[in-house]
């Protein structure tokens, strides 16, 4: 060391500056980590910035999932190909680019083969595989925390044999080991994500009835989990008289208790009022403004940091007569061969929002070809930059539909939803139920 006063040694600078240096690499490299949007960015940056920090090109994560048997999710790669992870997913893990990482990491917490054409405890088939992708080294470290054990692994692959140097080695280290619990908090979002879509599947109907006369169709694409405040639902009730309730509706607030957990909290309210309104649509169906009249009475009094909106059809296809009511939902369209048009219903608050709930009815009578298309606002501000757009330019994308599409309820469903942006969540729920008149 050198006395006070005194200037350090030229060595000493070196050594500091790249320590500096190091410091600042690893804080960029964490700081985007934190950037990283869900448990696929964090993923495909843990992998990017692994591969910098090492010098490499090419990389390989996987993760466990919950549960006894822990078993691999699918891994993801830089830099390599879906066919390629195809294959590597076929090397066993004993002999694969993980090795025991998963299970019982060794003493010092990676795995290391320098020479991949030579190591004698690389498997035949790891083996194969990177001779025919170019590899020759592969540098692979645990995902683990002290809290939930094994997250997972990550490896990274150089082109030629060797082995990153001890200040690569060190930082990439200290990287993962900053990342693990990022990952773990990502991964138990994920498993959030899923649990509450899987609520969501089981809350709605799981096939639609048949009715002679009448084909249904209908698609619900639930909004991402972190924008979820609300929840849709569609149904279709087969009613004694041989008549058939159509219905599609949104459930929204929650009060106090509304925040992270927002959207499973109103998936399971949705549930509750789906349910209720099954039975009223037995008990009164013939009459849409009863049926929505006691839905808002149900959610005054169970439901009181909620509201609804909702439209609900009666319908009778040997008749093709259709009854209807809405409480603050998009009006229905229905697609006639001169074209389509809004079925307006009466504006009204949603449902719980005001000391009485009332709306007039409406009635018509469809024709034969005829298709209705009710949806919630989450597919209407789809297709618009706001919902009056939205709404008109799906009138117009049914009124441009093929014929052929027309006739069949299914592909008019996938026909909207693509004109709409696809399938893929967006910041609400969107729910899209057709019936054509045969």
């Amino acid at each position: 060391m050198p006395e006070l006063g005194e200037a350090p040694s030229a060595d000493l600078q070196d050594r500091l500056a790249g320590w500096l240096s190091d410091f600042t690499s690893l804080q960029e490299h964490l700081e985007l980590l934190a950037r990283a949007d869900g448990l696929a960015g964090t993923l495909d940056t843990l992998l990017d910035s692994g591969a910098a920090l090492l010098g490499a090109r090419r990389g390989l994560v996987v993760t466990l999932r919950p549960g006894p048997a822990r078993t691999l999710a699918r891994p993801v790669g830089l830099g390599l190909d879906p066919a390629t992870l195809g294959q590597l997913e076929t090397i066993p893990a004993e002999h694969g680019p993980f090795a025991d990482l998963l299970s019982l990491p060794g003493a010092t917490g990676r795995l290391l083969i320098s020479d991949l054409a030579t190591d004698p405890t690389v498997g035949p088939r790891f083996r194969e595989i990177a001779a025919q992708l170019g590899l020759g080294a592969c540098y692979a470290l645990p995902l683990a925390t002290e809290r939930e054990g094994a997250l997972g692994a990550a490896a990274w692959f150089y082109e030629e044999p060797g082995r990153p140097g001890e200040r690569r080695e060190h930082l990439v280290r200290r990287y993962c080991e900053f990342a693990a619990p990022l990952l773990a908090r990502q991964l138990e979002a994920d498993r959030a994500v899923r649990a509450t879509a899987a609520l969501r599947r089981s809350l709605l109907p799981d096939h639609l009835p048949v009715r002679p006369g009448l084909r249904i169709a209908a698609r619900c694409v639930p909004a991402a989990l972190e924008h979820s405040a609300g929840s849709d639902w569609y149904d279709a009730v087969p009613l004694p008289d041989d008549t058939l309730a159509l219905t599609v509706g949104s459930v929204l607030g929650g009060g106090p208790s509304a925040g992270p957990g927002a959207g499973a909290c109103a998936a399971a309210a949705m549930g509750r009022v789906r349910a209720a309104l099954r039975a009223y649509a037995v008990l009164e169906g013939e009459d849409p403004v009863s049926v929505l009249g006691d839905l808002e009475l149900l959610l005054k009094t169970t439901e009181p940091t909620r509201s609804a909106t909702a439209v609900y059809a009666n319908v009778d296809p040997a008749e093709r007569r259709i009854a209807l009511a809405g409480a603050a939902n998009c009006p229905p369209v229905l697609l006639t061969r001169y074209g389509a048009n809004f079925v307006e219903t009466s504006l009204s608050a949603p449902l719980g929002m005001l000391s009485c709930w009332e709306a007039p009815g409406v009635e018509l009578t469809a024709e034969r070809g005829d298709v209705l298309v009710l949806y919630t606002e989450g597919l209407a501000r789809r297709f618009g930059a706001n919902l009056h757009a939205g709404q008109s330019a799906l009138r117009r994308a049914a009124a441009d539909a093929p014929r052929d599409v027309r006739l069949d309820p299914e592909r008019l469903c996938d026909h909207l939803l693509a004109e709409a942006g696809g399938e893929g969540p967006g910041e609400d729920d969107l729910v899209l139920l057709a019936a054509r008149f045969e």
